[in-house]
């Protein structure tokens, strides 16, 4: 959906209530709503782009979601929509992925919904996922301020990679097959979970985080400028990249900057404690480097001042001839 259009529905709605922390907001990655315990946040993201290991995707990208506000993912509530036709094979190999991903992230599934229609042509997962942060502990999307350096914590695009290698083979046979496998594997290695990194950025002392997703690394500095109400200046040689990514965009013509990048996290700090934090993400086996900085103002621009254009469609949905989500 173009952003102007998205913040035009939005801006109409009635102010949350009080225990509300965090509403409806282009950029924002999650709800937060404050309860007796701390501050229940609840995110939730549809899987619209592939139907290889959907249900991993699901909960991973759910997950994601919910911690970058420095919360730790704790439940997940799926939709499942499928089309008339499905294979008890193909649901079987659905919630096995769910399974395996809830597992690994110490999720609970908790509850959900499916259903067969015709309303849809291929599996569809729009998932729920829930976490409980502690009382002040928090982290938006839209706290950087002028002055925080951001940080890239993981490559880019990693997600892209895995759903165009998957999704485009028969376009690929240009590309080296080493290469290609490992753009087709790369859920499993690097991965697009940040969850880890995000809470661990968070006690660090971060100021922001955003998960990167559509749109890539472009879209996810314009969604964390325009939500704190500043401008990032990038230095793109700065920038860290999945090369396996950057081979199967070369072949379809696919800018990697605006290339679905799950994976990859952005970070605000003040300066005092980006350095710090640098080593101890870089200690714990994450890839980091400072991205940009923030400034008075608005968008994303080059180190030269050139603006960084918001993409207004991702390149994978584009390479695809897909509406995205």
């Amino acid at each position: 959906m173009p952003v102007e259009l998205l913040a035009r529905v939005l801006d109409p709605l009635a102010p949350g209530p009080p225990e509300v922390r965090l509403g409806p907001r282009v950029g924002e990655d999650a709800a937060a709503i404050d309860v007796r315990a701390g501050t229940l946040v609840v995110a939730t993201d549809p899987i619209t782009l592939t139907s290889g290991d959907l249900g991993r995707f699901s909960v991973t990208v759910n997950a994601n979601d919910v911690a970058v506000t420095g919360a730790r993912p704790r439940w997940f509530c799926p939709v499942v929509l499928l089309p008339p036709g499905s294979t008890e094979t193909e649901v079987e190999a659905l919630f096995e992925g769910m399974r395996t991903a809830t597992a690994a992230a110490g999720v609970t599934l908790v509850g959900g919904h499916t259903e067969v229609t015709s309303a849809v042509t291929r599996p569809i997962v729009v998932g729920q996922m829930l976490g409980l942060a502690e009382p002040g502990r928090l982290v938006p999307t839209g706290g950087l301020r002028p002055g925080d350096l951001v940080v890239q914590v993981g490559p880019a695009p990693v997600e892209g990679a895995a759903v165009l290698a998957r999704e485009a083979a028969e376009r690929l046979a240009g590309v080296d097959p080493a290469v290609l496998r490992a753009a087709a594997s790369a859920l499993e290695d690097p991965g697009i979970s940040v969850v880890e990194p995000a809470l661990l950025a968070a006690e660090l002392g971060a100021t922001s985080l955003h998960d990167v997703t559509e749109g890539g690394l472009a879209s996810g500095l314009h969604e964390v400028a325009a939500a704190s109400g500043v401008r990032i200046r990038v230095d793109p040689d700065a920038a860290l990249w999945f090369e396996p990514g950057l081979a199967v965009c070369r072949a379809l013509g696919a800018d990697p900057w605006g290339t679905l990048a799950s994976g990859a996290l952005l970070a605000g700090f003040p300066p005092e404690k980006a350095e710090r934090a640098l080593r101890a993400l870089g200690g714990a086996g994450y890839r980091a480097a400072v991205l940009g900085e923030a400034l008075e103002g608005a968008g994303v621009t080059d180190v030269e001042g050139r603006p960084i254009p918001w993409p207004e469609r991702d390149e994978v949905a584009r390479v695809l001839g897909g509406s995205g989500g």
